[in-house]
């Protein structure tokens, strides 16, 4: 018996439709903004865990700086930086990110980031969260970007994301090193 025969047109109108709107949250775009963000993912955390980081890569078509971010499954989300000061990796919030016009900034472990906060709840490998940027021109004008970000243990494709010292994928422990520290 071929069981393809018993779906309707409707019910594969249906999936289809759904297969395209998630291919469209993958890769976002925003009119309003002339933002375009891809590869965008969040790292998995464990009962307990109280922050993950959030990585992706920003085009803006215009310039524009990248100011907030939240997720109902967060508390509180920054625009975090990383960078070496002397022999110390040290981790801070930053107000704004540059986007130069035409240029793809990367957010990455180690790099640039976001930070999700005070989580809620475990994020689980697999699933997706919802995640706002908040975008500012440069007329001065505010703007939004709404995704629906995948929770993985690293980037999309399989691609190693390198690690961020204190955010390691479950189950992982970040290794002593004594000239290594994690400061805000």
């Amino acid at each position: 018996m071929n069981t393809f025969n018993s779906y309707s047109p409707k019910t594969i109108r249906s999936g289809l439709l759904a297969c395209c709107a998630l291919a469209f949250a993958a890769i976002s775009h925003s009119q309003t903004t002339g933002i375009e963000v891809k590869d965008a993912w969040v790292r998995t955390s464990v009962q307990g865990q109280k922050a993950t980081g959030a990585f992706m890569n920003i085009t803006a078509k215009d310039g524009a700086k990248l100011v907030g971010v939240s997720s109902p499954v967060a508390g509180l989300g920054e625009v975090h930086e990383m960078k070496m000061e002397g022999d110390v990796m040290k981790m801070r919030a930053i107000t704004a990110l540059d986007l130069p016009a035409g240029k793809t900034v990367a957010l990455k472990p180690g790099g640039f980031h976001l930070m999700l906060m005070d989580l809620k709840t475990p994020l689980k490998k697999d699933s997706t969260i919802p995640l706002t940027l908040r975008f500012k021109d440069a007329q001065g004008k505010e703007s939004t970007l709404d995704l629906q970000v995948n929770v993985s243990t690293q980037a999309p494709g399989g691609a190693s994301s390198g690690s961020m010292p204190g955010h390691m994928p479950s189950g992982q422990t970040a290794p002593r090193n004594p000239g290594m520290g994690h400061q805000h």
